[in-house]
């Protein structure tokens, strides 16, 4: 079975996330997407099938996914991970070579800092980081041998924003190209290859999954670049399976509604915490003293859910926090329906090296809110009990 696009990308965004590569199922008439459970397909004779053989190579719920997934991010094509950091090798490995670099941000997730500098590292590739989060910071560091910027904008977990289509020029003018990893934004807020970027990457296990019941990544693109990207797929094999590309699908369906409550919330806490006696610093690009608050409003179609924050009391109250929420679970992860809190330092980015990770600015005493879509009132409430003045 196959799903063609019958909603060009001219339908509004909610519209492309229920239907786009999600026609009704031809042999039962399934309004919803089936789960095809199965790694193999019977064949008329060797080589006659229908478009599918084996599981790993193609899965027609996966299809259906990287159909959705390629519509909302307006890139020509999507391919489904078993993770965000499968997503992260597939690009690594299919574009550069031993003897390469990459330029990223020095804030960066934890893990993806991780598998460049112990897995990539030792397989011949060199990443140099820059502190600055503008265009020049980027240029300063390119050398003749970088073939790849690689950015996150917001920031995890200090929420800088970076001009992905000022970088992109960067990029380009240097014949390297630009992935950007847009997890914290999610395509509804956020679009960078209509800003320049070659390539989009997603742990969907995020906001497009959107209800912390699911592991998956995604890579979207022209098809020039993601042929081979779906070669290496194919051949390393980190594909999701039926039931996690079902979950992921039937995330993508609420996206908006659900990004239109995560942004409210969270604006509305990060305007509150920034009055807090409690409260020495907040990161959030929605408020307007936000060092990229400019460029946020230019790029994006809003702020997001991700707020970092640092106590007046330092690690000792930041300790004492983490202790005293009970709508905010002490947790991994992000994107969900429910509110998280993180300690970057233990958690997320444990695995940067303390003087790094504090070098950084992600020190002991910062915190991260993943603020969920309940009633923003009880979230308040949640943090005003948390929150020790004094």
């Amino acid at each position: 079975m196959t799903h063609h696009n019958s909603h060009p990308n001219s339908s509004g965004f909610s519209t492309r996330a229920i239907h786009t590569g999600q026609d009704a199922d031809p042999a039962t008439g399934a309004t919803v997407v089936p789960i095809y459970a199965t790694s193999t397909y019977t064949q008329a004779a060797p080589g006659q099938h229908k478009g599918y053989d084996y599981s790993r190579s193609g899965n027609p719920t996966r299809t259906a996914l990287e159909t959705a997934l390629a519509a909302l991010e307006e890139g020509e094509c999507g391919l489904a991970f078993a993770s965000g950091l499968a997503a992260s090798t597939a690009v690594f490995a299919t574009l550069l070579r031993p003897g390469d670099e990459i330029a990223a941000s020095a804030d960066l997730y934890g893990g993806t800092f991780r598998l460049l500098d112990k897995v990539f590292k030792p397989w011949g590739l060199t990443t140099r980081f820059t502190d600055s989060s503008t265009a020049a910071g980027f240029e300063a560091i390119i050398t003749a041998k970088t073939k790849l910027i690689w950015i996150e904008t917001p920031t995890n977990p200090l929420l800088q924003i970076l001009d992905i289509a000022a970088i992109a020029g960067i990029a380009h003018k240097h014949g390297a190209k630009l992935a950007v990893d847009n997890t914290f934004a999610s395509p509804y807020l956020q679009q960078p290859l209509k800003l320049g970027a070659d390539l989009v990457i997603h742990s969907t296990t995020k906001y497009l999954g959107g209800h912390s019941d699911v592991i998956g990544g995604a890579v979207v693109g022209p098809k020039e670049l993601l042929d081979p990207i779906k070669f290496y797929q194919n051949a390393a094999g980190g594909v999701p399976g039926p039931f996690d590309s079902y979950l992921v699908l039937r995330g993508l369906k609420t996206l908006a509604v659900r990004m239109d409550r995560h942004c409210d919330n969270a604006i509305a806490l990060a305007s509150w915490l920034v009055k807090h006696p409690a409260v020495a610093k907040v990161y959030y690009p929605g408020l307007p003293d936000h060092q990229g608050h400019s460029i946020a409003a230019k790029q994006m179609h809003g702020f997001g859910g991700m707020i970092s924050m640092k106590l007046h009391g330092g690690i000792p109250a930041a300790r004492q926090f983490m202790t005293r929420t009970r709508l905010f679970s002490l947790a991994e992860s992000l994107g969900g329906v429910e509110s998280l809190l993180c300690h970057p330092a233990t958690m997320t980015h444990a695995s940067i090296p303390k003087d790094i990770r504090e070098a950084r600015g992600v020190d002991d005493g910062l915190l991260r809110l993943s603020v969920g879509i309940e009633d923003v009132a009880d979230l308040k409430a949640d943090l005003e009990h948390a929150l020790v003045v004094g």
